[in-house]
């Protein structure tokens, strides 16, 4: 495990946290410390969700403190929020934070149930302060549901003036906040990781065996500037200018492991063709062992992007999405059931190599002990990141989940609880585009700690593809150097992100991973 170091520059949630972290409170514990009925003190009990707290919150909380001597402010916890595919945009540990900062508040509880009964009757206040909404068009059955319970002890329901009220819902999407620093510095802080901690968990990637399986494709941008169109046809006419080839697949999956220090060694299928030698040359640049099958009945695989402008007008796939014979799956699986490695990675694009006819001996030539890793990028095929079951890690992003489910409603959380348990892995980080992150850790999906959103650390985005393998690689060995989950996200996140801001599919090294280090340090001091 990395260490921990003890010097580190203290951020403003960090202070925030140690000045009001007295307030932050168990149930359990607020039930001790107000005492059981009757009391001298009074004691009223908030509820909601405070995604962003507004003027409509502060005048709830100031009226409900002026009707009794003890505020509790109880929040809902992220794994039970539903507004939205996206919510809540604040995570949990700094909506508490935020609140009991407030002085009118005196605890603030994080209720792990779906709605405030079970802590209600456990805590029984005097009284429960309601939004007016809540009473202005009929009283709704789960307010009735709580009337009734604190009517059963002699509790009260205090409905707050309906004169000043705003929409959280309406605030967000008309302009989210920025507080992906915060939101990172508050989940760093809750699980004792240091800025100083993910330096060290970097450079401790050095060394590690990986052994990486899947399909290889040579991305080509083929850049041109525009002519004009044909006057008797629908035709964009371009003038080349210039071919840039890159190793992509599960080739740029090991050059990312490469590029990070680890010892890599890839098994793949190339076709007999001239993109064959440029992808073996690359490989051997890179210094990856690579272990190819060569196919000559299939095309090296190429997918070229012709752009004009900073414009992709076109893309041009050469493949075959053939399965491969049964002797080349002999040789796949020989080679991964004898290599040397700490990790397998499964880099699957579905051009032949995985498919339901051989996923099932993949999976079972990987040695016992083997840290076993998916990624399934079927965007345009077909293919189901749920094939890979019992593995440590998947990395799958939110259409590829959705398809695998068969669900296009559900929120993120949901979505990845079912798709944690759909496929039985340890560790599940769900790729979510330019809204960064979700990990799913364990299987209690309703623990407060099942779940951590992390938002995107992209300062500029110039090309997005090759992110999800650049993560990949990352928390993979992030998760072999230091077993913490917390730190792999960070890390995979800041890889896909160093991605993001480069033209081309080229690797991230350790340098680049600690320039981006180095700036949420710089940002964090800001704020």
């Amino acid at each position: 495990m990395v260490p921990v170091s003890r010097h580190r520059q203290v951020t403003v949630v960090e202070t925030l946290a140690n000045r009001y972290g007295n307030k932050l409170r168990s149930a359990e514990e607020v039930s001790r410390l107000v005492g059981g009925r009757p009391r001298r003190s009074k004691v009223i009990m908030c509820h909601g969700v405070f995604d962003v707290v507004h003027p409509g919150h502060l005048r709830h909380l100031l009226y409900a403190k002026s009707k009794a001597d003890v505020l509790i402010a109880s929040l809902t916890a992220d794994v039970h929020i539903a507004k939205g595919h996206y919510r809540p945009h604040v995570p949990q540990e700094l909506r508490a934070v935020n609140l009991a900062a407030f002085e009118m508040v005196d605890y603030v509880i994080i209720d792990s149930e779906p709605t405030p009964l079970t802590n209600l009757a456990l805590i029984q206040p005097d009284f429960f302060a309601k939004g007016y909404e809540y009473h202005s068009g009929g009283m709704p059955p789960k307010t009735q549901e709580e009337l009734a319970l604190l009517q059963s002890y002699g509790g009260e329901i205090i409905f707050t003036p309906g004169d000043y009220v705003f929409s959280s819902s309406e605030l967000i999407e008309s302009a989210p906040p920025n507080l992906r620093i915060d939101k990172l510095m508050t989940l760093m802080e809750s699980r004792g990781v240091t800025v100083d901690a993910l330096r060290l968990a970097v450079d401790s990637l050095k060394g590690r065996r990986v052994h990486v399986v899947g399909d290889t494709i040579v991305d080509s941008l083929t850049h041109s500037s525009m002519i004009g169109g044909q006057i008797k046809t629908p035709t964009v006419s371009v003038l080349f200018e210039k071919q840039v080839d890159y190793v992509g697949g599960a080739g740029v999956v090991a050059a990312h492991l490469r590029a990070a220090g680890a010892q890599v060694s890839l098994s793949t299928v190339l076709g007999d063709d001239g993109l064959k030698d440029f992808v073996l040359e690359e490989l051997a640049r890179a210094g990856i062992d690579s272990m190819p099958v060569i196919d000559k009945t299939r095309p090296t695989i190429q997918k070229n992007a012709i752009i004009a402008a900073g414009y992709r007008l076109l893309k041009i796939d050469t493949l075959d999405n053939r399965s491969i014979s049964d002797p080349i799956l002999r040789r796949i699986t020989e080679a991964t059931s004898t290599q040397q490695a700490d990790a397998v990675v499964f880099s699957d694009f579905r051009h032949g190599i995985f498919n339901r006819r051989t996923v099932p001996s993949l999976i079972a030539s990987i040695p016992p002990g083997r840290y076993k890793v998916a990624d399934s990028q079927v965007a345009s095929r077909w293919g189901n990141i749920a094939d890979f079951k019992d593995f440590d890690l998947i990395t799958p992003n939110e259409r590829e989940a959705r398809f695998a489910l068969g669900d296009q409603d559900s929120g993120i959380r949901p979505l990845a609880a079912s798709l944690y348990d759909l496929a039985r892995c340890k560790m599940l980080i769900l790729k979510l585009g330019d809204k960064g992150v979700l990990t799913c850790r364990h299987s209690d999906h309703q623990a407060l700690d099942s779940f951590f959103v992390m938002d995107s650390f992209v300062d500029r985005l110039v090309d997005g593809v090759g992110a999800g393998d650049a993560l990949l690689a990352y928390a993979t060995l992030c998760m072999l150097a230091t077993g913490s989950d917390v730190m792999a996200t960070i890390l995979g996140n800041l890889a896909a992100a160093s991605e993001c801001e480069r033209d081309g599919n080229v690797p991230v090294n350790a340098e680049d991973i600690h320039q981006k280090i180095d700036s949420i340090e710089r940002e964090a001091k800001f704020s």
